[in-house]
């Protein structure tokens, strides 16, 4: 058996305030990946903040933030083997395939976001409880952008958004359907996946909105860049415009679903095999730390 450390910012509540794994109050899908594995027989720790000694197997970089501070990643690498260490910048303008710059070649709709993911959310949470606790910000500046903005044309948006470094701009590529439009997620752990396909009458496709779902296959190009990424564990939104695969979002601290219980059931078991397959590939020496890609599906 295993024993786990979940790395997490020290002002983030990955779990309940009295520190009991099996709550149902965390935010976070990797609580019921790790509820599973606790299950299983595995130990469980949360490391808060990256002071702490430890005497883990094996780690999750899991800090809510778009770049992972610098401290949290040197902390990160004492481990014998962490996941995701190689994933500690999602911001979109890293991650995003569907870029614009001002004077892009580019006719159809475009749409203005965040760089950074979720919105900023995580950010501002955490710079105002870490004020609260009477210390430094850790992320200076970060605000939350939550109008995404779609516009008909990159003519359309002004010239001020594409200086802004808080700000990108993408072309809007919704895969249209007769009934709505559609985005796809693939979330993994290890060499364990699931791939599907949601259709909303909203344009901006969420998963709670929707008005059906299918798994779909995931794209070759998909799989490369998540190697390419240092993605261990985590989620992919993306379309397929023109028959290519289009990575829109990459998230290496996933939430939770609500009120889909034995989906999420069955969801944290395919997710735990793939966590406990890392780990019998570490034993064997078959995965290195941020150099060498994981095992995929």
């Amino acid at each position: 058996m295993a024993r786990i450390a979940v790395i997490t910012h020290e002002f983030d509540r990955f779990q309940s305030r009295r520190g009991l794994l099996l709550r149902q109050d965390s935010p976070y899908m990797l609580f019921d990946v790790l509820a599973e594995l606790k299950r299983r027989g595995h130990s469980v720790q949360i490391m808060r903040g990256p002071s702490a000694s430890h005497n883990a197997d094996i780690a999750v970089l899991h800090v809510d933030a778009t770049v992972t501070p610098s401290d949290y990643v040197d902390y990160a690498r004492g481990f014998p083997i962490c996941l995701n260490l190689g994933a500690t910048d999602i911001s979109k303008r890293r991650i995003s395939g569907a870029i614009l710059e001002e004077g892009a070649n580019w006719s159809g709709q475009v749409i203005v976001k965040s760089n950074l993911n979720h919105w900023g959310t995580p950010e501002e949470q955490l710079n105002r409880k870490s004020v609260r606790a009477g210390k430094a910000v850790p992320f200076p500046g970060a605000q939350t952008f939550d109008r995404y903005q779609v516009h008909a044309s990159l003519a359309d948006v002004a010239p001020e958004i594409f200086r802004r470094a808080d700000l990108i701009v993408e072309k809007f590529i919704p895969e249209i359907e007769p009934d709505g439009f559609a985005a796809r997620f693939w979330i993994f752990c290890g060499d364990r996946e699931r791939c599907t396909r949601y259709v909303s009458p909203q344009r901006l496709v969420k998963g709670d909105d929707t008005i059906r779902r299918e798994p779909v296959a995931v794209p070759d190009e998909l799989r490369a860049l998540r190697r390419k990424l240092g993605f261990d564990y985590g989620k992919f939104d993306f379309v397929v415009h023109e028959g290519r695969a289009v990575l829109l979002d990459a998230n290496k601290t996933p939430g939770r679903a609500r009120n889909l219980s034995k989906i999420v059931a069955a969801g944290a078991a395919n997710l735990a095999d793939g966590f406990e397959n890392l780990i019998h590939q570490t034993g064997r020496g078959r995965i290195a730390r941020e150099t060498v890609p994981t095992a995929y599906g």
